[in-house]
């Protein structure tokens, strides 16, 4: 199992201004895809009664595409602001907060999907409160859209280890295969089925380890395991 690390003081120069440039890359890359994306749904919606099936199929596909592009550059720019974390502004954060507060932000899937998040009682944890804010919406999200007819179930644990706290988020969607559980963590990086993983759990990681833990995944038939630890002060 990883041991735990400690967060160093501010972010390292050459990521704080690599973090700068794709934040700049994406916001400069939104606006022409934003225009795109307009203009190919002003044409649907106003000669949808002249168009072939094929004019419409095409039109379908730029939007799709193009939104798929947006979110691609919004994980981007996720992943660039986890870059740029500086541990000398880190304070106490409580993780029960912390996940009430994603929990909050994804009551809408939760209620779509009818699913069930239980945790145990939470440590405070030295960190920046957005960031693990994003790091928990994210994998209790993944959860939810994992397959599998069975209702969701999700649980966030944690336990003492070596000075570091050691936390767990389970849930019942599937478990992965163990030669994907590193290339998750790979942005684009071509898995079995031309299945490619966005930026999300890259992102997870360099949170975590800009917070000084180390974030890896298991193996489990019943469901998707991820476990990382941060230190407890």
């Amino acid at each position: 199992m990883p041991a735990p690390t400690r967060a160093t003081p501010g972010a390292p120069r050459g990521d704080a201004e690599v973090s700068q440039f794709l934040l700049r890359a994406c916001h400069d890359l939104r606006g022409p895809l934003r225009t795109v994306r307009t203009h190919a749904e002003l044409l649907v919606r106003n000669s949808a009664a002249g168009q072939d099936d094929d004019s419409k199929q095409s039109l379908a596909f730029v939007v799709s595409g193009v939104a798929a592009a947006v979110g691609v550059l919004d994980g981007i720019a996720d992943y660039a602001l986890a870059l740029s974390i500086d541990a000398s502004r880190f304070h106490p954060v409580p993780l029960d907060i912390i996940v009430r507060g994603a929990l909050a932000r994804l009551s809408t899937q939760l209620r779509a999907s009818d699913a069930e998040v239980t945790y145990d009682d939470l440590p405070s944890v030295p960190g920046d409160g957005d960031r693990l804010l994003q790091l928990f919406e994210y994998l209790v999200d993944r959860a939810l859209r994992g397959g599998g007819p069975n209702r969701r179930r999700i649980h966030i644990s944690a336990e003492p280890q070596n000075g570091a706290w050691l936390l767990t988020v389970r849930d019942n969607a599937g478990g992965m295969d163990t030669e994907n559980l590193e290339a998750v963590f790979t942005p684009f990086a071509r898995m079995h089925a031309n299945q490619r993983p966005g930026p999300g759990l890259a992102t997870c990681r360099m949170i975590v380890e800009r917070h000084g833990g180390r974030m890896w995944a298991e193996s489990d038939p019943g469901g998707g395991v991820f476990r990382f630890t941060l230190p407890a002060g």
